[in-house]
């Protein structure tokens, strides 16, 4: 070993393992924290995305963007019940879906509205 060699070894692992530890303690970051993957919005006395697929536990986050209107959402099956009582404009609401399933996600003062969440 030269010490050319030597002297650039260090350096080089230096680097390694600096960046190794920047891309451990950002996705411990994102892990430690509960962000939904996936947000819908109530806007228009419509749920956009009207449809969504998501893997079981993942959770989505319905936002009244409603400047107006109140909302409550509602899931009522065999497999998963959900009550968010009444959502103010602005509010955020978060839903873990834990079994594998289709559901619909209805609004209690709005009966057309309507969100269809497939769960795999």
């Amino acid at each position: 070993m030269t010490a050319m060699t030597a002297t650039r070894r260090p350096e080089r692992y230096g680097l390694s393992l600096a960046a190794f530890a920047a891309m451990f303690l950002a996705g411990g970051a994102v892990w430690a924290t509960d962000v939904p993957q996936r947000v819908i919005s109530q806007a228009g006395r419509i749920f956009n995305p009207r449809e969504i697929t998501i893997r079981k536990n993942e959770t989505i986050q319905i936002v009244n963007d409603d400047g107006d209107l109140l909302h409550h959402v509602y899931i009522d099956s065999d497999r998963m019940t959900f009550d968010s009582g009444d959502q103010k404009p602005g509010s955020k609401t978060n839903i873990t879906f834990t079994s594998v399933g289709d559901f619909n996600v209805l609004c209690a003062i709005h009966p057309k509205m309507k969100l269809t969440v497939h769960v795999r």
